[in-house]
């Protein structure tokens, strides 16, 4: 089994905290997003994988560091991590084939700005599947058509006229990737685009076209990460997966309290240190961060950042930031001081 990434996107509605980290590397509850998406697959797809093929954008933004953190993520999985360029911007469907030579045999593509809670059964008949999660505004979502044997016959972008309430979330599963190739080779043979990009879209069209079998697959949990608050909600969520699951050290035992106290959850890096400050519930703080007089909830602070005198709630706060103020609800991105 292979799993292929494109996350070559810069993240725009991120900002600022896109600015200095692309967006699959920012920390959801402690762990970079494309991290606990990649070991999440690999977990209930509960098979060896062999690949792991990592679609990026420009060097200058996805740099050595990335390409060595995502080598370890895959090593780590036991698998080969191959990693790959998109130049252009030019949609879902030409990500994928710059990931070209590694399209052969049983592939999940997923791309990585979302997280999710599943259960991964792969139907043996079906030619690929597609996750899905029902949604209360299907017509808000790309979403798939389903035939009287259940088998999807079509998908439909943001339908003005219901088709079903079954959203796309963008994570795909392939008997053989290869015929994906082929039908993706077609769109852009025949620069067949649609607002200046190829999409996967047009390649799973041409295989629904020769009779390919495809199959829905349900997420339990959705999770977005595509701008503040939306990125806010998923930590909470992953916050309250994690301490129910009871795997991962959620506190680590180098943080420091002197008069403070944790409201659970919460996940705490090492190295933190926290004075007369209250932490909690639903807080992930990054490694080497200083906490003083402070009164924190339902927020996401990075790394290396000292935060002083200040009640906070709902706050996004990046790496090497130095804060001391009486504002609540902000969005602070990477190297700013605020005193």
């Amino acid at each position: 089994m292979k799993i292929i990434v494109p996350m070559a996107g810069r993240g725009s509605r991120l900002r600022p905290h896109s600015l200095t980290v692309p967006k699959p590397l920012i920390p959801v509850a402690g762990v970079p997003i494309v991290h606990r998406l990649v070991k999440d697959i690999a977990k209930v797809l509960d098979q060896p994988i062999e690949e792991i093929a990592f679609v990026l954008g420009d060097p200058a933004w996805f740099g050595e560091d990335v390409v060595n953190s995502l080598i370890a993520l895959a090593e780590g999985l036991g698998a080969k991590a191959s990693i790959y360029r998109q130049d252009q911007p030019l949609g879902t469907g030409h990500a994928i084939m710059c990931a070209e030579p590694s399209l052969s045999g049983p592939a999940v593509i997923a791309y990585a700005d979302t997280l999710i809670k599943a259960s991964f059964n792969l139907d043996p008949d079906a030619d690929a599947v597609i996750w899905t999660k029902k949604v209360d505004n299907p017509e808000a979502y790309g979403v798939v058509k389903l035939d009287n044997n259940q088998n999807i016959v079509e998908l439909v972008e943001k339908p003005e006229n219901f088709v079903s309430n079954q959203a796309v979330i963008g994570i795909y599963y392939f008997k053989d990737v290869e015929i994906l190739k082929g039908e993706l080779q077609t769109v852009l043979d025949n620069n067949l685009m649609h607002g200046g990009e190829y999409q996967i879209n047009d390649g799973i069209k041409g295989m629904m076209s020769k009779g390919k079998i495809f199959k829905t697959g349900t997420v339990d949990e959705w999770m977005d990460c595509g701008n503040k608050n939306i990125t806010l909600e998923t930590n909470t969520k992953m916050l309250g997966f994690i301490k129910a699951d009871g795997i991962e050290t959620m506190v680590q035992s180098s943080v420091v309290l002197e008069n403070s106290k944790i409201i659970e959850p919460c996940m705490i890096g090492e190295n933190v240190v926290l004075k007369n400050t209250i932490v909690g519930p639903n807080v992930s703080i990054g490694k080497n961060c200083v906490l003083e007089n402070i009164e924190i909830k339902n927020s996401l602070v990075q790394n290396n950042t000292t935060l002083k005198n200040a009640k906070l709630n709902e706050a996004m706060i990046g790496n090497h930031v130095k804060y001391n103020g009486d504002f609540t609800k902000i969005s602070i991105g990477d190297y700013t001081t605020m005193e």
